[in-house]
């Protein structure tokens, strides 16, 4: 056997195992990266499920927050009314008092003002001479 044919030969043998190794390794590679692929996949959906819990957790206790916030809010308005309405005379005295601030803040040159009986005195008596 000369030294050219011992060549081919070993070289020949080198690619049958290295074919046989891709053959065989390939598969196996195949499956390893689809594995990681899973991995990688549930651990994106697992931190994406956990932003969205806090995300939740976050929106609740902003709402309970703010629902809080409007009871302190319209318990010191029920107080300071109440205050008010005590210190007027009870609630026509109140309602008088905030008739005179609608009056005070108004910019109509006409205002009508109810009578006894709770209905506007009209104008069409006078508008009508």
């Amino acid at each position: 056997m000369d030294q050219k044919t011992g060549c081919s030969l070993i070289a020949i043998v080198a690619a049958a195992v290295l074919l046989a190794i891709a053959m065989i390794g390939y598969p196996q590679y195949r499956v390893y990266s689809q594995r990681l692929a899973g991995e990688a996949a549930l651990a994106e959906a697992q931190s994406s499920r956990q932003v969205a819990i806090l995300e939740a957790r976050a929106k609740k206790e902003s709402a309970i927050s703010l629902a809080e916030a409007e009871v302190i809010r319209a318990e010191g308005a029920a107080k300071a009314n109440r205050i008010l309405q005590d210190s007027l005379g009870g609630p026509e005295g109140y309602l008088r008092y905030l008739q005179i601030q609608a009056l005070e803040e108004t910019k109509a040159s006409l205002i009508y003002v109810p009578t006894e009986a709770g209905l506007p005195v009209t104008e069409a008596r006078r508008l009508g001479q």
